[in-house]
């Protein structure tokens, strides 16, 4: 636990440094702005367009806010994660950083804790922050009762966001190059939409935590019905998880 805590100040450090807290925060801050701004300005523009064709575009909702904020992060939000931590272990290798710590006696373990639990803090700190700004727009702009559950929504979601930082570690530990580990990333979750093909194994996949959030929202889904997709997430994760440790201590520093 110790070297852990060694490793997690540096990464503290490091993270406040290349300001890539601010820019994070900065994206997800928007990703949580403009949200309720686009469902309220969508059916204005469409019907700007459709106002020859006589096209009556139903008034916007809450749902049509958190439909755009989902789509949003599962879009965009979760790949520009992919971008930014992507090079977290292989980029410390190239750059020799971690020579002198290793030497020193600290665990390579601690490294992939460190790194996975700095990766954990930074996304669902913004992710959270989006989540709350989104709430408070969409709760001003669209005083309605069409998303009773949105805390509901947001679970899933978060469990996959867990799921897919463990990927990352993944990949950036098994490639020696960020481009090569956030491919391997990208690939995963294609593959993940293909086997969600399978009728069978949809019940089990990840990326149902990041399809039926709105059902959520709405209430026409109860969470119980994404159980086993979260455990195998969970499970998947940890496994990635232990993997890249088992990896890290035969890597060439």
């Amino acid at each position: 636990m110790k070297d852990v805590t060694i490793f997690l100040k540096k990464e503290g450090l490091e993270v406040w440094r290349t300001k890539r807290l601010i820019l994070i925060l900065t994206v997800f801050v928007l990703f949580g702005l403009i949200s309720p701004l686009i469902a309220i300005l969508t059916p204005e523009i469409l019907s700007s367009f459709g106002s020859e064709l006589n096209i009556t575009l139903p008034e916007p909702t809450s749902l049509d806010s958190w439909m755009q904020f989902y789509k949003n992060l599962t879009q965009i939000g979760i790949y520009i994660l992919a971008v930014f931590f992507c090079g977290s272990v292989n980029g410390e290798i190239r750059k020799g950083s971690l020579v002198n710590l290793v030497t020193k006696g600290l665990n390579r373990s601690a490294i992939i804790s460190s790194k996975f639990i700095m990766m954990m803090i930074l996304s669902l700190s913004a992710i959270l922050l989006s989540f709350f700004i989104t709430a408070i727009y969409t709760a001003v702009y669209f005083p309605d009762n069409d998303s009773p559950h949105i805390v509901a929504g947001l679970i899933p979601f978060l469990v996959f966001v867990v799921f897919f930082s463990a990927i990352i570690l993944l990949g950036s530990t098994l490639f020696d190059g960020s481009m090569a580990s956030l491919l391997f990333t990208i690939g995963v979750i294609i593959v993940l939409y293909l086997v969600n093909i399978v009728e069978p194994l949809q019940a089990y996949n990840p990326i149902q935590l990041i399809g039926e959030n709105l059902s959520l929202v709405e209430g026409t889904m109860e969470l119980k019905a994404l159980g086993l997709a979260i455990a195998s997430s969970l499970l998947l994760a940890v496994t990635a998880y232990l993997f890249s440790m088992k990896l890290m201590n035969k890597k060439k520093l």
